[in-house]
């Protein structure tokens, strides 16, 4: 049983030793970090503003009750309300499209930055080339002719 244990161990140790795995590890844990970033600027910054756009409404609050909530004589409550979260999901909604839209502008930026160090890498690589020796004209093709004619 020793054997399939380090076997197992070993396994798995060379699993984790791939490139690709560590590389997608990397990705996630970029993707956690770039998601509280984006989640930070929606909440804390575009849906203040939105919210005071549209007259300090907290979008959380508009609901929809389908059944109040049951109390008992000491206060507790015996039978959850039955609420349909309109507001949440509406705002879940705006959350969504505003992370979509912030993921695209970043995306787009970085592709045109890409491109802008392609083309200049390109005219590096244009600009080290040597230059082809000019074709000669008539006269050197017609004397050298001559010459190759007269060493023979």
């Amino acid at each position: 049983m020793n054997k399939k244990a380090k076997g197992f161990f070993g396994e798995f140790k060379e699993f984790i030793a791939r490139g690709n795995v560590l590389d997608m590890a990397v990705g996630v844990i970029i993707a956690t970090a770039f998601g509280k970033i984006t989640t930070s600027l929606v909440n804390d910054v575009f849906m203040p503003f939105i919210g005071w756009i549209i007259g300090e409404i907290d979008l959380t609050q508009l609901n929809i009750t389908l059944t109040e909530a049951v109390v008992n004589e000491a206060g507790e409550v015996t039978t959850p309300a039955v609420v349909i979260g309109i507001g949440t999901f509406i705002s879940t909604i705006i959350d969504f499209i505003l992370v979509a839209f912030i993921i695209f502008l970043v995306v787009k930026f970085f592709n045109k930055a890409k491109e802008k160090a392609e083309a200049r890498k390109k005219a590096e690589e244009a600009a080290a080339e040597p230059e082809a020796a000019p074709e000669p004209s008539e006269e050197v093709k017609l004397l050298t002719e001559i010459r190759d004619l007269l060493k023979k």
